[in-house]
């Protein structure tokens, strides 16, 4: 792999946080590519990244989480950005997502577009095209993108709220 081999790419953010939702010392890159659909060698590749990137500590192959964390609350937005797009039927997300409605006061509702999705709101592109599938069995991984995107579209206040459930759920992880 040369130098620009190394640059992140959205599933790699995706295949961490899946690390991180199975408890990180319960993962096979079989596993991951089974869960979150993502072939196998899509996912050497980005374990690859995350290594050298330093987000995956290459002696015992665990999420960096503090350097993790930073990046997602520094980067992401910047890195992979997003803007509210069509009014469309999908999956909710951010702060939409079921789990936060009691917690975010908006009139928005953000999604990401699916057939399979029973809510109608403005598309939010997911970081990886099969972020809905992955999501229908693991609701800690589901809230954890849900709290990215927040990071990636919210106003100051929604972020402010996400980054600080985001660093509880990673310190509990």
């Amino acid at each position: 792999m040369n130098e620009s081999g190394f640059n992140m790419k959205p599933q790699d953010v995706v295949i961490l946080f899946k690390i991180i939702a199975l408890g990180e010392n319960n993962w096979t890159q079989s596993m991951l590519s089974s869960q979150l659909g993502i072939s196998q060698s899509e996912i050497s590749e980005s374990i690859k990244r995350s290594k050298y990137s330093g987000l995956i500590n290459t002696i015992d192959n665990h999420v960096n989480k503090r350097t993790f964390f930073d990046f997602v609350i520094n980067g992401l937005k910047v890195v992979f950005p997003q803007r509210p797009g069509a009014i469309v039927r999908g999956v909710p997300t951010a702060h939409a997502a079921p789990f936060f409605q009691n917690k975010f006061y908006s009139e928005e509702q953000y999604v990401w577009p699916s057939g399979k999705g029973q809510v109608r709101g403005q598309a939010i592109i997911p970081l990886y095209k099969t972020v809905t599938s992955a999501i229908e069995n693991d609701q800690f991984l589901y809230q954890l993108l849900a709290l990215a995107d927040i990071i990636r579209v919210g106003r100051a206040r929604e972020k402010e709220m996400a980054i600080e459930m985001m660093e509880q759920h990673l310190q509990y992880a």
